[in-house]
């Protein structure tokens, strides 16, 4: 069977590592890192989940210096910020913690890129928030691949940040409300943008095999990224973890959840294992396969390995 490296657009931790705390070390980073790569992927982005301003400042020039410390930039060439400008309403905000969720604001990203040397390559934004696409302008023309998710937005507020330069859409089908409209939702409206590349967790937890089916059919495999969405608990035995203020169980078989707000808190997967759920559904040929979990991503990040 055909083997390749792996790219994964988002990654919360691993082996107990939080890429959030706010006392992450750069030798706690590393370790996590080089657990990532010898799994199987080549190139990933730390994703920091909304969090206190002061978490950004410190923790993505921290990541940065161990990068470059480990000759490591090649493979960690930035981060993905999944917040604070994300929706607060319930379902939506998902296993974020509420309280840090900023309006969109331009000036709050210019600062974390100023004290890490523009070490962010990717941010989520809720389209419908007031102010997104003024961020989303401002974030495109610093190189920063920008993705719609955690949000209740509709068809509009997607072409509109399409149009302001947005390409992609954060774990479509997850971050969002388990009670939505039949016909106008977030999920629907994903679909049928055709401007939105969307990215997806194929850990055989996040998506019914059914729905990851529709949701190829209507993106195609050019418009179609696979990530982990893993989180701290990866590489961890089951039990009961803390993250983000969540009190989260992690089964047996791999699900890890709020049992209490009834959503996930990321995946304890790896790209490996999203790959293997994804080929076991039997949609996607061996080249496919590839293209959604490497090919697409370093086109969206125009990375060249």
């Amino acid at each position: 069977m055909a083997e390749w490296g792996y790219v994964d657009l988002q990654i919360n931790g691993n082996v107990g590592v939080e890429f959030s705390a706010p006392d992450l070390t750069e030798e706690q980073f590393l370790r996590a890192a080089e657990h990532i790569l010898s799994g199987g992927t080549e190139l990933f982005l730390p994703t920091l989940v909304t969090s206190p301003k002061e978490v950004y400042l410190r923790n993505v020039p921290l990541i940065r210096r161990a990068c470059e410390k480990r000759g490591l930039l090649k493979q960690i060439p930035g981060v993905h910020m999944e917040g604070p400008f994300i929706s607060p309403e319930p379902g939506a905000v998902g296993s974020h913690p509420k309280a840090f969720v900023r309006e969109p604001d331009p000036g709050f990203l210019e600062e974390i890129l100023r004290e890490s040397g523009d070490f962010v390559r990717m941010l989520t934004v809720a389209a419908e928030r007031p102010g997104a696409e003024e961020l989303i302008r401002y974030a495109t023309g610093q190189r920063i691949a920008v993705s719609c998710g955690h949000q209740l937005a509709q068809s509009a507020d997607l072409k509109r940040a399409a149009g302001a330069g947005a390409t992609l859409l954060t774990h479509l089908g997850n971050g969002c409300p388990n009670l939505i409209d039949r016909h106008h939702n977030m999920i629907w409206s994903g679909m049928a943008c055709d401007d939105l590349t969307a990215m997806i967790i194929t850990d055989g937890h996040h998506l019914p095999g059914e729905v990851v089916k529709c949701i190829f059919r209507c993106k195609g495999v050019d418009r179609l990224i696979v990530t982990s969405d893993a989180a701290p608990v990866a590489g961890m035995p089951p039990g009961r973890y803390s993250a983000w203020g969540n009190d989260a169980v992690l089964e047996p078989d791999g699900l890890y959840h709020n049992p209490e707000l009834h959503c996930l808190v990321g995946s304890s997967a790896s790209m490996r294992d999203c790959v293997g759920f994804l080929r076991s559904l039997e949609l996607l040929t061996e080249e496919e396969l590839k293209m959604v979990s490497r090919t697409n991503q370093l086109k969206i990040l125009g990375i060249t390995l």
